[in-house]
């Protein structure tokens, strides 16, 4: 049996679209924190400090460096997030969702339904 044939009979049409509506509710939230912690150029998500491109006297560029420092390692971390859910949302387009990548096993309901991006089992998480 194929990769794609395996990955249609893991999992129900509930269970998919349960999951399919988990992700697209988590991307929604993560472009909404993504849009108050940084800004889009080409494609790509970086952090930013609210009065960037302003002209900031002592304490407000000491302000704008704190809150970039912040910001920027946050924002990484949510755009990271956020093309995890796009490349699942990818595989379950392609019907290659709930497989292992690794070792092409089905990934448990239980595991998909605790984290909707995973792309591995378990075992090799």
């Amino acid at each position: 049996m194929g990769k794609k044939a395996a990955a249609e009979g893991v999992l129900t049409e509930a269970e998919l679209d349960e999951l399919r509506g988990a992700l697209e509710a988590e991307k929604d939230a993560l472009d909404e924190e993504l849009a108050t912690h940084g800004k889009q150029a080409n494609g790509n998500w970086q952090g930013s400090s609210e009065s960037e491109g302003e002209e900031a006297d002592f304490t407000d560029a000491a302000g704008n460096i704190e809150e970039l420092g912040v910001n920027v390692p946050f924002v990484a971390e949510l755009n990271e997030r956020r093309k995890e859910i796009e490349a699942a949302l990818e595989r379950m387009k392609h019907g290659m969702y709930g497989i292992c990548e690794l070792c092409s096993e089905p990934i448990p309901f239980d595991r998909l339904e605790a984290n909707p991006a995973a792309k591995a089992c378990v075992e090799h998480s």
